[in-house]
């Protein structure tokens, strides 16, 4: 186990338990989350609806206090952080205020931070440098959303929070986004996303978290929450043949048989794909590795596993 100093840390969750609801009837949103971001990481939080996500996201930012447990944002409490300017967020919610131009809302909330990035640099980093001079009312939600993320920079924070940062955007937005995100992690700051979307989490998050019941069920790379919870697919024809015994094959874990063809869900592609050669039943054999998405479902669904973090740091 790694031990985090304080200077190195930038996030840090500590036996942090969040109870809302009376009693009888309370729900446990964070159920003694332990977690330590290091500062320079970009990390995807992962959950699915009421799995927790927001209630983090809120402690993170001293939006609200937890019950038990602690949480410090770069050495100091969220509140502090926020306030010293050291935190951006890029939340859901917010309507477009009526009547100002981009450059004037990233200007004015620059100015309220002790230290800003300078505003031209907030918007080139944001790329909303094209329409820096219309009014915010008028632009398109994909628009807004980009000005939201160059709000979050406005301060030149050393952390940012994106909640949901790309859910209006269409595809060629949402590559254009994760540029910017780059383009800011890559100057060392440290960068916290929640989403939906499992491929973008897959594709630039150096570190992923899974919370589920208002628990840390995964904390790892990509790959291996892939590798330890994901299961490759393994699918074929049948020909004709019996489906007995295909769920006793090395490696199967279930088994889908749709007409004449069986789709293996394995543990070991290798072993199962081995037994199914010495068996002659390889006819249209395909092998599928392992996404993110299979391996999401099987750590949120009832009795799901609990990975940890290879590298678990405190």
């Amino acid at each position: 186990m790694t031990q985090t100093r304080d200077d190195e840390a930038a996030v840090v969750f500590t036996g942090v338990v969040k109870t809302f609801g009376r009693a009888g009837r309370s729900v446990r949103a964070a159920d003694g989350i332990e977690l330590t971001m290091r500062r320079g990481e970009t990390v995807a939080l992962l959950g699915r609806n009421g799995a927790g996500k927001s209630t983090a996201i809120s402690l993170l930012l001293g939006l609200d206090e937890p019950d038990a447990g602690t949480v410090r944002v770069l050495g100091r409490s969220p509140e502090q952080a926020v306030r010293a300017g050291l935190v951006g967020a890029m939340l859901q919610d917010g309507r477009p205020i009526p009547r100002v131009t981009v450059r004037e809302l990233v200007a004015f909330v620059a100015s309220t931070y002790p230290h800003p990035l300078p505003v031209a640099e907030a918007l080139v980093l944001a790329g909303v440098t094209e329409y820096a001079d219309r009014r915010i009312d008028k632009l398109s939600g994909g628009q807004i959303q980009r000005v939201r993320f160059a709000v979050a920079l406005a301060g030149n924070p050393e952390l940012i929070v994106l909640d949901e940062p790309t859910a209006a955007l269409d595809v060629e937005g949402r590559r254009d986004f994760w540029d910017s995100m780059r383009a800011y992690a890559r100057r060392g700051n440290t960068v916290l996303f929640s989403t939906h979307y499992l491929e973008e989490a897959d594709e630039n998050a150096d570190r992923i978290v899974v919370i589920d019941r208002g628990r840390i069920v995964a904390d790892g790379s990509g790959e291996t929450i892939k590798g330890s919870a994901g299961r490759n697919q393994v699918s074929f024809d049948l020909a004709g043949r019996s489906t007995e015994g295909l769920e006793l094959l090395p490696g199967v874990a279930t088994v889908e048989v749709t007409g004449d063809r069986a789709l293996l869900h394995t543990d070991d592609s290798d072993a199962t794909v081995m037994e199914l050669a010495r068996l002659g039943m390889v006819r249209g054999l395909q092998v599928s590795v392992a996404t993110l998405e299979t391996a999401f479902l099987a750590l949120t669904a009832p009795g799901g596993t609990t990975l940890k973090n290879e590298k678990e740091t405190v």
